[in-house]
């Protein structure tokens, strides 16, 4: 088919233009689908007003006793759509807005009753007023079209109509060319006090956002600990044990390989005393990780084996009618072990005093010792540390350490899951 030169450029750039032009027209379809269907949603409550309006005015002018009778039927009413409303506008926002409001069910009554009661028939008006104008511009810019519907006896009798129904039309383009705009910014406003009256508000937001944080964080506690036993059982139940089993070769070949070479003898003996100081280290490492007896027999007989193996003496008080959680009891047998590992290093003391008690749901524990003092948490990682480990079970760190000591470290844990 042979086509004008100016029709192929034309037809490419009409190509060209259709993406652009149908995002616009899917908005301007959303927008007025969003509007459409606000309209009877906030045109019930204003019907409702009016009912008990006009039956108010029956009751307090001639007082009939059918108004009486029928004036808690549209009360009743109001009050359920303040309630039942937000269900359907939840649909109306997230159908054609994408926005999912929280359900409210009785919650936040007032702002349920408000958005509805008060600023629901604002937007009504408003909304007519678009599809009004929207339908309005529809028909006056194609006047010159259906005008042509009337007979021709009212064309002849009528001089100068296309003059001005060509006025008519121009002045129903310029409506419609307003339309979108009004329409995408009666739904932003409505959007935006949707959101703050029916959605969360910001004293909501911030308390779910510190339960999400809270939850979160327990979890990373409980997945660490969790870890933290696995690792203790790795090396305990693998690595340590083929420790052992060397140890025990070292030392069978030690005491039957008696005709061997000096040198020889001398390797076996290095390499069995190595064996057997691995064997320890590792040991303090699994027992610094989570000690199984911790597990087995509570925080109490951990921090009796603890007290036990401290290179200076220690005095242990316990006070435990019941048992925290395991995370607790992790973080309190943490404390105290790193603190005696402190004292021993840095305190140059000669005993320390542990008291491990239960008060209510707090887990108080007290590390004292008679050292040198002087202990700065903002001088090294390790009193960091310790308060970081404290603080990710909520619980409270405090220490007190002046020079000349005595250095008292004070840990309060709750005890609440």
């Amino acid at each position: 088919m042979n086509l004008p030169p100016w029709v192929r450029p034309a037809l490419t750039r009409l190509r060209r233009e259709l993406p652009r032009l149908r995002r616009p027209l899917l908005r301007l379809r959303r927008d007025l689908l969003f509007l459409a269907s606000g309209l009877p949603l906030h045109a019930v409550t204003a019907a409702l007003f009016f009912w008990v309006y006009t039956l108010l005015l029956d009751v307090l002018g001639p007082g009939t006793e059918a108004a009486t009778l029928t004036l808690p039927i549209p009360v009743t009413l109001l009050v359920v759509a303040g309630y039942g409303l937000t269900e359907a506008q939840r649909w109306r926002f997230r159908t054609w807005c994408g926005a999912d409001l929280p359900r409210q069910g009785r919650r936040n009554a007032k702002r349920q009753f408000g958005y509805h009661w008060l600023i629901g028939p604002l937007f009504g008006v408003l909304e007519a007023l678009v599809l009004a104008l929207l339908a309005a511009g529809l028909v006056a810019g194609t006047c010159l079209l259906w005008i042509w519907t009337l007979g021709w006896e009212w064309r002849v009798s009528h001089h100068g109509y296309s003059t001005q129904a060509a006025y008519i039309s121009l002045a129903g383009l310029a409506v419609l060319a307003v339309v979108p705009a009004l329409a995408a910014g009666v739904t932003r406003l409505e959007l935006l006090v949707g959101r703050a009256v029916l959605g969360v508000s910001r004293s909501e937001q911030l308390l779910r956002r510190v339960e999400d944080l809270t939850e979160s964080r327990a979890g990373a506690v409980d997945a660490a600990d969790a870890e933290r036993r696995r690792i203790e059982r790795d090396l305990h139940d693998g690595a340590q044990q083929r420790l052992v089993a060397l140890a025990l070769n070292l030392g069978l070949a030690k005491a039957t390989l008696t005709d061997l070479p000096p040198e020889a003898r001398q390797v076996i003996d290095e390499a069995h005393r190595e064996a057997k100081e691995a064997i320890e280290e590792l040991g303090n490492l699994v027992r610094g990780l989570h000690p199984a007896v911790l597990d087995e027999l509570g925080l109490d007989a951990a921090l009796s084996g603890l007290a036990a193996r401290a290179p200076l003496p220690v005095r242990l008080r316990t006070d435990l009618p019941e048992r925290a959680t395991p995370a607790v009891e992790g973080v309190a047998y943490f404390v105290v072990s790193e603190a005696l590992n402190n004292v021993a290093k840095y305190a140059d003391a000669t005993r320390a005093d542990v008291t491990v008690t239960r008060l209510g749901e707090i887990l108080r524990v007290v590390i004292a010792d008679d050292g040198v003092g002087g202990a700065d948490p903002a001088g090294g990682s390790g009193l960091k540390g310790l308060a970081q480990r404290v603080r990710s079970v909520d619980g409270a760190f405090r220490i007190s350490s002046p020079v000349g000591g005595p250095t008292i470290v004070t840990v309060e844990l709750p005890c609440t899951p």
